[in-house]
C-alpha cells in the first residue's frame, strides 16, 4: 500500500529537493525504514538509534500525531499521508 511521506524544507536536502515521496509500507517504522533505503541518511535526522522517534521531531498521520496512536508502530493504509515535523527553536 502507497503512502506519501511529506518531508520539511530542512530536510529535503536528503531527497532530491522532493517535497513528498511515495513508499509502500504498513507501519510508520517501515514507512521510515523505505525512505532510508531511498535516501540514506534521512533516518538517523528523525529517529534515534533504537528507532524511537527524536523528541524534537512530530510525525503525523493524517493529522494525528503518532505519539497519541501507537507511535512507529501506527499502522498505515493506502492512500495515508505521513507528515514529519521539526521543531522550530526561537530566539528574541
Amino acid at each position: 500500500m502507497a503512502v506519501t511521506i511529506l518531508i520539511p524544507a530542512p530536510l529535503r536536502r536528503f531527497t532530491e529537493d522532493r517535497a513528498a515521496v511515495q513508499v509502500e509500507a504498513k507501519t510508520v517504522a517501515e514507512a521510515l525504514a523505505k525512505l532510508d533505503e531511498l535516501y540514506p541518511g534521512i533516518r538517523e535526522r528523525i529517529c534515534e538509534p533504537d528507532g524511537r522517534v527524536r523528541r524534537f521531531v512530530s510525525i503525523f498521520v493524517n493529522g494525528k500525531d503518532i505519539r497519541s496512536l501507537q507511535g512507529v508502530e501506527t499502522p498505515l493504509a493506502d492512500g495515508d499521508e505521513v507528515g514529519i515535523i521539526p521543531a522550530m527553536a526561537g530566539g528574541r
